[in-house]
């Protein structure tokens, strides 16, 4: 795309606005700034758009999102299931209430009947929602846990999962078919409600999804009476996540619930964290503070959209709040949760535990215990959802876990998303039933430990924006792969797989066999000791990451090895 020639069409058009404009006419003495709004256009990829909000192809705008809509909204007419309809939803960010209004006056343009939530709410409550409601389809404006100067645009299907293959890119198809902006059809909000298209959804839909998660708690006496003494400092960073939470842990039981009040309104500048994600320790320092004061036993944060749960819980040994990952806190709802099941005898016979590539091999540790089908996906929780979806199709399985190590995981199959309100729930119960039992949350992930082994993992993200970092991501990747890495350190490679070749190498043996996964742009080694390694570009921001996984002895141990391992990795992907 010749950016400069694609900048003055935006200013010379009656495609857009003055507003528009004006915007762009004040970068007009800013080269790299117009290259980088216009170099491409911001791609409608699996996981929808995602992107900085402001004027320009490669930006979140009322162009972009209209153009996206209005590609969606030529698809569902082509299936014939417009009648369905489509649930909107939206989160806290800058603009995600006009992009929801938009994209539901779009879908109403074009005959779509739309449902749209009254006030934001998270995604698992859309994804819920589109189940419920029996829609075509959904659509959720939201950046997930991006800075403040991202939104995006989700995309469901009618089984509440985010769209998968081959459907991704039948949409995908039909969105770059819309060549021009005048092709966006429109209807007033007036006209939409008289002829029955617009619909609004309000409470009754969260009595609903709240009734459903409460249904799955499976100590409910427990929690009614450690509810009185356990502290729970919650924290939504400014996002959906208080529309529902806290009413749903006051209804089970919890007494001692503590809001942090600077972070509990919803708020697109995010004005207290850096950055609004709960995978980032610095995200919890108000939320510490509160717990510090109130001496809480579990300190809980959800994402803007809270689809993702951070967690850090207090070690009664030392009085220090220990830090859990993605891994470690979903693994333990994980043995909670299953181990109860089975005690209580509702554990099925031929249930499944989904996991994905770059989480930790605990979880397979976990399935194995107690006897459940693991199945291993790629990246993404719209792989978790297909599994399931197959499984309802074939009645081969029941769903009983699903998580990916990204901070999310689900509990039931009410929904096909990761859920941070049900993790919130879980690890509450959790913590009110090993309180019970004279113990902390700290001291059953320690038991997960002793149990299993001291399964660690972690991940380093290597940032490069604009369009010279995306090809320097290009090329790491590319450079990477054509390497012949047969030791990564001290660590002998046991297994590579390049799952965008479909390939794994047993490096013993050389023999070439197919990976079985849908084609994606990541790169596995397995390593000798039951370590291992994966390498890949992010799909909704600008870096590439490498996640790595040890097992060690001790806790220390596997803190050494994944140090050790950690700085041989950015040796090869640094090309030393």
């Amino acid at each position: 795309m010749d950016y400069l020639k694609e900048y003055q069409r935006w200013l010379e058009s009656d495609e857009f606005d003055e507003e528009t404009k004006e915007e762009l006419l004040s970068i007009k003495e800013n080269e790299k700034e117009i290259e980088d709004r216009f170099y491409k256009e911001l791609e409608f990829g699996t996981a929808g758009l995602r992107g900085v909000i402001g004027a320009g192809t490669n930006r979140m705008n009322k162009y972009t999102v209209g153009k996206a809509t209005q590609g969606l909204a030529n698809y569902i007419l082509e299936q014939g299931t417009e009648n369905k309809g489509v649930a909107i939803s939206y989160d806290s960010r800058k603009m995600s209430k006009e992009f929801s209004l938009q994209t539901a006056l779009i879908f109403c343009a074009n005959g779509i009947k739309t449902y749209l939530f009254k006030n934001l709410r998270p995604v698992p409550e859309l994804s819920f929602s589109v189940r419920n409601l029996g829609c075509t389809a959904g659509v959720m404006i939201t950046a997930s846990h991006n800075p403040p100067k991202y939104n995006g645009y989700k995309v469901y299907w009618d089984d509440g999962a985010q769209i998968n293959s081959p459907r991704d890119k039948d949409i995908i198809k039909k969105v770059r078919e819309v060549k021009s902006f005048n092709e966006i059809k429109t209807i007033s909000e007036e006209e939409a409600k008289e002829k029955g298209l617009l619909n609004i959804i309000g409470e009754e839909m969260d009595d609903k999804y709240l009734g459903v998660l409460k249904s799955l708690v499976l100590n409910p006496e427990i929690v009614k009476q450690e509810g009185k003494k356990l502290k729970v400092v919650y924290t939504p960073l400014h996002g959906t996540g208080n529309t529902v939470a806290e009413k749903l842990l006051k209804e089970l039981g919890l007494e001692n619930v503590y809001v942090v009040p600077e972070q509990k309104n919803p708020d697109g500048n995010f004005p207290t964290v850096d950055y609004p994600n709960p995978e980032d320790p610095k995200a919890f320092k108000l939320a510490l503070e509160l717990a510090k004061k109130v001496d809480a036993d579990v300190v809980l944060a959800t994402d803007p959209d809270a689809d993702r749960l951070g967690v850090f819980a207090k070690d009664s040994k030392t009085g220090e709040y220990m830090n859990y990952t993605g891994n470690m806190s979903a693994l333990l709802i994980a043995e909670y949760r299953i181990s109860q099941m089975k005690e209580k005898g509702i554990l099925p016979n031929n249930g499944f535990f989904v996991t994905t590539v770059v989480s930790s091999d605990l979880a397979k540790a976990i399935a194995k215990e107690y006897n459940l089908k693991c199945y291993e996906v790629l990246t993404g929780f719209k792989n978790i959802g297909a599994v399931m979806r197959k499984a309802d199709e074939n009645k081969d399985g029941k769903y009983v876990f699903g998580y990916e190590e990204s901070y999310g995981c689900l509990i039931g199959d009410y929904a096909r998303d990761k859920d941070g309100i049900s993790a919130v729930m879980s690890l509450c119960e959790a913590a009110c039933y090993y309180k019970s039992k004279g113990k902390t949350l700290w001291d059953a992930m320690q038991d997960i430990y002793k149990k299993y082994g001291y399964f660690k993992e972690t991940q380093v993200s290597i940032i490069r924006e604009g369009a010279e970092g995306a090809e320097e991501i290009k090329q790491m990747m590319t450079s990477t792969r054509n390497k012949d890495i047969k030791n990564i350190g001290k660590y002998k490679v046991i297994t590579f797989k390049d799952i965008e070749k479909d390939l794994v190498k047993n490096m013993e043996t050389g023999e070439i066999t197919k990976t079985g996964l849908p084609t994606s742009n990541v790169l596995y080694y397995e390593l000798e000791d039951n370590n291992w390694c994966c390498i890949r570009p992010s799909g909704t921001e600008p870096k590439i990451k490498l996640y790595m996984g040890v097992k060690g002895e001790s806790n220390q141990d596997a803190e050494e090895k994944l140090e050790y391992l950690k700085n041989a990795m950015l040796e090869v992907i640094n090309g030393k």
